[in-house]
């Protein structure tokens, strides 16, 4: 029938309302496959849906669905659900006839507040929870009711999905292979399906049909709407329609269908069989879903609704076809609270009553105990990166160790999470940013090259690969072991390729078999030769390999899959590594440490290793770090580490002996400096080097009087404090002291004066605490200030600024201190130290941070005048200021910094992550001043009136977190994201850090402000 003689428009909606229902109102079209739906809003705020029908619609599958509603009514009052509203006659179901002559059903249901599931972003874990919730819960309130019309032929009832294949040639290529696996699998799936339970269910929750709650912080799930798809069917297809929308447009559907699941289970308890039916049931719905796209673009190509999901279901196929189904029962298995695998308990309790020998696997070893060897995350027997990436070092620990323990085997790893797995077959990219599979799914055996390795039960060989195309990781062996009704297999990796060329697929292997030997490290992956020992209760899909690592988040299942290998053996249970779970390590800080020492993120994160630009929590995920400018060159680079271990080895002492390594690091400083910069202080921190400039000033000037910039922060000492309008001016300040001063923070975007050419305006600002402190009969001792004004927000100085100060200050007999304890180093880009960007010559520098790359290191450097009179006779000496170890790292993060180009590598990547920072605040208003110099950058969140944003700025914080991605908020208003990672960052990094970026900024909480 044509599209144009059913289609009802807005202005004819509001005409049925009043003329049917005496509502008075206005009408907004919504999406509906068969009914036209319009929402009613009439005067006195009240708001409807109007649902009519089409001309052939019959009244008892209309009847149907008001009976519905009206069960849910009466017997689940905790559901909120449309009411049926009768018109002003009293009929549930009204009618007109239309201006083509053709009679129309009507109806009318209460509105439920709140938004559709489909503009909800993001959608996140807790919320498609609070969705499987409602939609288990809906199912527990329908069970009982029946009606006529439930059993219909229904084309989008899952149960009935056969009918697809009679379209099949519509499709080709690899969309007609997805489809005719999926139908061919629910056609083989038939028997054991058909016996499942039945009810009638809502059977359409799609993204329109479902409604959240207005917040835009924890949003929940309250409802589903429209029932016109009701029908009895099997329970667990419900279950599958509401997973099978609610997982479009994610990375990694499966996960994202996992707290739908476990919500569902939560309210409406699933049995293992209807679990075991629900990944094809998933893919059912979007093989419906993409067939009826496609005889709609043919049957009714004006109507743009019925296309609506044809893409995302599409995409999803593709992705879900690629998903294990056996996996997926499994993960549906462990969220719902049963053992992942169903054998794994048969498994255990029989693997422990083997007790086996270590012996028989090493023969020749004659051994049959394990010396447990740590290769997790947070080892310290493992080291820094560059020793166990040294195969001759790595090896030469594992020699000495096993001297250390001659009659024991080497061993460990079973669910351990290490951090070596770096190669791009280890990664991909989930619903929340870059993951690596870090967690160790087998045994490992350190032992000798060309070690007889035997086999330990009865077996098949399902998998033999010995060729070149094993990636060079050696040679594999996979038997399958049977056992009754309990089936297994046990793999044999990193073997000696030559040694199994003889071993074919389908042969028969006796307990006591020679199968191979350990491979060289040269065909390993150039690791030491070990045994990768690991038992598998499924082999999936896997044919020719098998995983030896997993992703954490999947770590409960996969422990379900792969059972401990030494339960198979005698006394040797190897205990996983435990880490202290971290909300025990919030409590006893909260109890311990001091109430004013704060956590970073909302749910904070321990990190226990560092890579670069990297953080590396206790479980193997890595962090992109953004912020962390006191790992200047890198977190832990490698050549920093060295020298500081080798100093140590030999002495740590006071700077009263002499030790060429204080004058090596101030002469690498010294080459950076100009020359009437020539005299260095070492101290241990920014904090004592700020204290120390404080001293000298007074005893240069003999002036108290301090000026600094509004909201500064020099340094956590009683003096430093006193000088940092962030700290004093703050929550728990008490104002400004008696000799500090304060001029406007010279912010051209919301200070004082905005705009170009700001730079004397705010001079002037410091010329006024000037004439203050004179007035009062005083002189001035110094100005402080940091070239970019880093708590204050990464203010940059406006143009002019610093040298029309610094001439006011030296008029006044006052001293200049550039204070360059964070953005010193090079970081910058354009200049070594952020004074010479401003073209002045201050009478003292103090640095701090970066310095040390992580080790408590920091200067101050002062002209020969400002040394001269400091020298007045009180000697300056510092315990740890300038001791050797300290020395030897500062002087190795300077060369680092010349040997690898770190200036001009922050200068490029810097303004390149600096214009793709521009062009997001084109994008994105909420972003109002991109600014700073280098890889010391921030942006700066506000609405429409340049109000500050904070709250905006914290979320935006803590979903980067989420992702995988490091940030932190500064400002007065704490609204301005800072970004100073270490000098390493990348331009793939910065790549990444802006897609993110880009995603979450466009969620419903930043986008509505």
């Amino acid at each position: 029938m044509d599209y144009n003689k059913l289609n009802i428009t807005t202005i004819q909606a509001v005409k049925i309302a009043w003329n049917l229902f005496r509502i008075k109102g206005t009408a907004k079209a919504l999406p509906g496959e068969l009914d036209f739906n319009f929402k009613i809003s009439d005067d006195n705020g009240s708001d409807y849906i109007l649902k009519i029908s089409r001309p052939d619609e019959k009244e008892s599958y209309l009847n149907f669905q008001q009976e519905i509603l009206q069960h849910l009514s009466l017997n689940a009052k905790d559901l909120i659900t449309p009411k049926v509203i009768t018109d002003f006659k009293g009929n549930s179901i009204s009618e007109f006839v239309d201006d083509y002559g053709q009679l129309r059903k009507v109806r009318l249901l209460s509105w439920i507040q709140g938004r559709v599931w489909s503009g909800i972003n993001p959608q996140l874990d807790d919320l498609r929870y609070s969705l499987g919730r409602q939609c288990g819960k809906l199912t527990k309130a329908l069970q009982g009711f029946i009606h006529p019309e439930a059993n219909r032929d229904f084309e989008w009832d899952v149960a009935q999905g056969a009918w697809t294949e009679k379209h099949i040639d519509l499709f080709k290529d690899e969309e007609k292979e997805i489809l005719t696996y999926f139908q061919n699998t629910f056609k083989n799936a038939q028997p054991a399906y058909s016996t499942l339970r039945k009810a009638v269910m809502h059977n359409d929750a799609n993204d329109n049909n479902i409604i959240v709650t207005a917040s835009l912080v924890a949003p929940k799930v309250v409802s589903a709407i429209d029932y016109g798809d009701s029908v009895y069917t099997q329970i667990i297809n419900d279950l599958a329609i509401t997973c099978a929308y609610a997982i479009m447009h994610h990375n990694d559907p499966l996960q994202a269908a996992l707290p739908i699941v476990k919500g569902y289970h939560k309210n409406f308890s699933l049995t293992p069989q209807e679990l075991e039916h629900l990944y094809i049931c998933i893919a059912m719905r979007l093989v419906i879903s993409v067939t009826k796209s496609a005889i709609n673009k043919i049957t009714e190509p004006d109507n743009s609704y019925l296309l609506i999901s044809e893409a995302p279901a599409w995409e999803l196929l593709k992705k879900w076809r690629k998903v294990s189904a056996d996996y997926a029962y499994y993960s549906f298995r462990e969220v719902c609270g049963f053992n992942s695998h169903p054998k794994e308990k048969k498994f255990n309790i029989w693997a422990r009553g083997k007790n086996l020998n270590l012996s028989q696997l090493f023969p020749t070893l004659q051994k049959n105990q394990v010396h447990h060897i740590d290769l997790s995350v947070s080892s310290k027997w493992l080291g820094h990166e560059s020793e166990f990436n040294d195969l001759d070092f790595f090896q030469y620990k594992l020699d000495k160790l096993q001297k250390q323990h001659p009659e024991n085997i080497l061993a460990g790893g079973y669910m351990e999470p290490r951090s070596f797995y770096t190669a791009s077959s280890f990664e991909k990219i989930g619903n929340h940013g870059r993951e690596n599979r870090t967690i160790h799914l087998g045994v490992d055996f350190w032992l000798s090259s060309n070690t007889p390795v035997h086999a330990i039960l009865n077996g098949e060989v399902v998998t033999s690969v010995f060729d070149n195309s094993f990636k060079n990781y050696g040679g594999l062996l996979i038997l399958k072991h049977n056992e009754g009704d309990l089936i297994f297999y046990t793999l044999y990796g990193h073997l000696s390729k030559s040694s199994i060329t003889k071993i074919k697929t389908g042969d028969q292997i006796k307990m006591g078999d020679h199968i191979g030997n350990l491979g060289e490290s040269t065909e390993n992956g150039n690791w030491a030769p070990h045994l990768h020992f690991q038992v598998m209760l499924s082999m999936l899909d896997y044919k020719l390999d098998f995983p030896g690592v997993a992703y954490f988040n999947q770590k409960q299942v996969w422990q379900g899959i792969c059972p401990n290998p030494m339960l198979l053996f005698k006394n040797n249970e190897i205990e996983v590594k435990s880490e202290i779970p971290n909300d025990e390590l919030i409590t006893y800080r909260k109890n311990h440490l001091g109430k004013s020492l704060s956590l970073q993120y909302k749910v904070p994160v321990k990190m226990v290793r560092g890579s670069g630009q990297y953080l590396l929590d206790q479980y193997g995920r890595k962090y992109l770090d953004t912020v962390n400018n006191v790992a200047h060159v890198g977190h832990e680079h490698s050549a920093v580490v060295k020298v500081g271990q080798q100093q140590m080895a030999l002495i740590n002492t006071n700077s009263r002996y002499l030790h060429d390594n204080i004058n090596e690091l101030a002469q690498e400083l010294l080459e950076t400096m100009p020359k009437e910069l020539s005299v260095l202080h070492f101290v241990n921190s920014g904090s004592e080097a700020n204290e120390l400039a404080i001293r000298m000033v007074k005893s240069v000037t003999n002036e108290k009087d301090i000026i600094a910039s509004e909201v500064g922060y020099h340094g956590n000492s009683n003096m430093c404090i006193d000088i940092s309008s962030y700290k004093f001016d703050g929550k728990g300040g008490k104002g400004a002291p008696e000799h500090t001063h304060i001029f406007p923070l010279p912010d051209s975007f919301r200070g004082k004066y905005k705009g170009e050419n700001t730079g004397e305006l705010y001079a002037k600002e410091v010329k006024k605490q000037i004439d203050i402190v004179q007035s009062k009969g005083r002189g001035i001792g110094a100005l402080i200030v940091e070239p970019i004004i880093s708590c204050g927000g990464q203010i940059e100085l406006p143009k002019g600024f610093l040298q029309k100060a610094y001439q006011y200050i030296r008029a006044a007999g006052g001293l200049c201190i550039s204070d360059e304890v964070q953005v010193g180093c090079g970081r910058l880009g354009k200049t070594f130290w952020g004074f010479q960007l401003h073209n002045v010559i201050p009478d003292i520098i103090t640095i701090g941070k970066p310095l040390g790359n992580g080790h408590p290191l920091a200067a101050v450097a002062c002209t020969p005048e400002v040394a001269e009179k400091f020298a007045n006779g009180m000697e300056y000496f510092n315990t740890f200021g300038g001791n050797p170890v300290s020395c030897a790292i500062g002087a190795e993060v300077l060369r680092t910094v010349k040997r690898e180009g770190l200036q001009n590598h922050a200068l490029k990547i810097g303004e390149y992550l600096k214009t793709e920072l521009q062009k997001l605040a084109i994008e994105f208003q909420i972003i109002g001043d991109v600014r700073g110099q280098g890889l010391f950058l921030g942006f700066e969140l506000v609405d429409f009136e340049n109000n500050p944003l904070g709250k905006h700025a914290d979320y935006l914080a803590n979903r980067m977190k989420d992702h995988g991605i490091l940030l932190s908020t500064d400002g007065p208003d704490h609204n301005v994201i800072k970004i100073k990672p270490p000098m390493v960052f990348t331009k793939e990094n910065a790549q990444e850090l802006i897609f993110y970026l880009k995603k979450i900024l466009a969620e419903n909480f930043m986008t509505t402000y």
